[in-house]
Formats: structure tokens, C-alpha cells, sequence
């Protein structure tokens, strides 16, 4: 009988370039491929593991002297609702969700277009023409839906592209309309797909990352039962105003020891 060991994935580091988060700093990030018939189970690790998917690549910050972006996610079993956020669910009542296949549509990209000129029109999507759009949208070899949120008149308000793992939903990518800063969109999208991981029986929400500080990130502190990814294990937060970004030049690991440490599905770890 002839055995075969899992070929296992091939790690690289991205040129490092501006910090979108922390102004005069430098980002760079570990990524891999998202490919073939172990892309699945490939993705529900590393996913613990505070990676992230886009497109058909994984990938976590790997800055050279800096660990200050935090893999986030809400465990849904001690997530309870602030006022706020009940409030936030009551305005957006009218709403109706739709999951649907990872499917691009043009109402889809109109709202995309309106959201990046509105929110993020210097950001590195603000150039992404209709195609790029589609395989965001299309190009997963894993378990993802499109989640629209349609008001009373049937427009399509909101969008979240998300991925379901084997402990919860991972909300990749989410875009809404800006004129109707009143419902709160993103707040209301992370509440509603806790609700999703809930009625699917799944413990946790992936929410990306958060950099402690960073006003860009701060809505994501405000949930209870929040988990940081933090020296290789998932972390409490019971109070998001005690964590500090670690911004120390010995705060991470080298790259080599970075990728040893990494847990890779049907691969035992190699004995020293």
C-alpha cells in the first residue's frame, strides 16, 4: 500500500509598506495559498490560528517590530447586548436578510462604489473595477455566502461577505449604505451575525483585526465576550480599555520561528 505525506503549505512575507492603523509605522504580512481539496480544513486552522482570508490567500500581520494588530473574535455564548446595541437592532427591524451563494451582482457593486467613494476613497480598493469586485465576491474554494440586507422597499442596504469554519462565521468583508448613518450598519451587521453563528449552533463570530486605539477599529471593542489572538493562544478581554497595542521592537517573533509554530491540518508538529 503506498502512503503519501500532505504537502504542506508554503509560507511567504509581503514587502513591508505604511501602516494603514499606526501612523509612521510599517506593515507586513505572512500569507499562504488557498488552494486544492485541503483549502477547507486549511482555512478552519489557521483561521484559529488569527489568519484571514482573502480571495484565495490566508494571511496575518507579520510586522517586524510591532504586534500591534489583534486577531478578534466574539464568543457568542457570553455576548450580551448593551442598551446601545439593543437600540441598534430595534432601528434596523425593518431590514430583511438574505444569505445567498458568493455570487456578484451589479446592484451589489453599485453599493460597493458608493460605500468606498463615501468611506474609503483614498483606501487601497478605491480603484477596484467591476471584475476585481466580482472574484472578491466569487473566487473561495471554501464554504461562503453573501449575506444582503434589504429595507422595506426591497433596496439593498448593506452586504457582508462571509465565510463559514467549523467553529463559527468569519465576516470577511462588509459594505453599506453611507447615507443612513443612523442604523449604525456595521455595529448592526456584527449583531445580526451573531444571531447567525447562534441559530447555526456556532460558538464564535470572526470579526478580523483590531488594533487597540485605533479609531478606525474601536466599534469592534465595544462587544462583550470579545477574544484577542495574543502570543499564539485566544485571550479575554474583559475590559478593552486595559489592552495597550504592543508596539515594542521585540514583540513578535522572527519570521522562521513565526511559521514553525503554525498548526497545519493532517501534519504533526516535527519533535525536536
Amino acid at each position: 500500500m503506498r502512503h503519501s505525506l500532505p504537502l504542506a503549505p508554503q509560507f511567504y512575507v509581503t514587502a513591508p509598506q505604511p501602516c494603514p492603523y499606526l501612523e509612521g509605522r510599517m506593515e507586513r504580512k505572512l500569507f499562504t495559498a488557498l488552494q486544492g481539496e485541503t483549502a477547507e480544513a486549511l482555512n478552519n486552522s489557521l483561521s484559529k490560528q488569527g489568519f484571514r482570508r482573502s480571495q484565495n490567500v490566508l494571511y496575518r500581520p507579520s510586522c517586524a517590530d510591532c504586534a500591534a494588530c489583534l486577531s478578534a473574535r466574539i464568543d457568542v455564548a457570553s455576548f450580551r447586548p448593551s442598551k446601545s446595541q439593543r437600540r441598534t437592532t430595534k432601528r434596523n427591524a425593518d431590514l430583511e436578510r438574505r444569505a445567498t451563494s458568493p455570487w456578484a451582482t451589479e446592484q451589489q457593486y453599485d453599493l460597493f462604489r458608493t460605500y468606498l467613494d463615501a468611506r474609503h476613497a483614498d483606501g487601497g480598493m478605491a480603484d477596484m473595477d467591476v471584475f476585481e469586485f466580482a472574484a472578491m465576491i466569487e473566487e473561495t474554494p471554501i464554504r461562503s455566502r453573501v449575506v444582503e440586507y434589504t429595507d422595506d422597499q426591497d433596496a439593498l442596504a448593506a452586504v457582508c461577505l462571509t465565510d463559514v469554519l467549523d467553529d463559527g462565521v468569519s465576516m470577511v468583508y462588509s459594505f453599506y449604505r453611507p447615507d443612513q448613518a443612523w442604523r449604525s450598519f456595521g455595529t448592526y451587521m456584527i449583531l445580526d451575525h451573531i444571531e447567525i453563528a447562534r441559530e447555526a449552533g456556532l460558538p464564535y463570530v470572526y470579526l478580523g483585526y483590531w488594533v487597540p486605539g485605533s479609531a478606525k477599529m474601536g466599534y469592534k471593542s465595544r462587544f462583550s465576550g470579545l477574544e484577542v489572538f495574543r502570543k499564539n493562544r485566544w485571550q479575554q478581554v474583559p475590559d478593552p480599555e486595559e489592552v495597550e497595542a504592543d508596539t515594542h521592537p521585540l514583540s513578535t517573533d522572527p519570521i522562521a520561528e513565526q511559521v514553525a509554530n503554525i498548526s497545519l491540518p493532517g501534519i504533526r508538529p516535527a519533535k525536536g
